[in-house]
């Protein structure tokens, strides 16, 4: 089965790993760098809202309109990070290597 989407995103994941490819190593650490910390801090935010989420689930007081738009908050901010981990694959592919990056609290 071939799925036209699938296909699309594929060729588009090919122009943009292209394009990284065109860029000097020393950009593409540097846009690595900043993807990972970007990574980094979807998934932290990421956390938090699924913890209020999983917290208001077990509160009886919360409205079921509350945790709908927690819910769908998630899964919209779980899409981002989809998309965004994505390009930052991508990024890395290009330069041949994951950089060191320091975590937040070593910086």
């Amino acid at each position: 089965m071939n799925d036209v989407g699938s296909s699309e995103a594929n060729d588009q994941r090919k122009e943009a790993g292209s394009r990284y490819r065109s860029m000097h190593k020393s950009e593409l650490e540097a846009l690595a760098v900043s993807a990972i910390s970007e990574h980094r801090s979807l998934l932290a935010a990421d956390e938090a809202v699924y913890e209020e989420w999983t917290r208001a689930s077990a509160d009886p007081s919360v409205s079921s309109a509350v945790l709908k738009n927690l819910q769908d908050e998630y899964i919209a901010r779980q899409k981002k990070s989809e998309t965004q981990q994505e390009e930052l694959s991508d990024i890395i592919d290009a330069l041949g290597y994951v950089p060191d990056v320091p975590s937040a609290g070593d910086e």
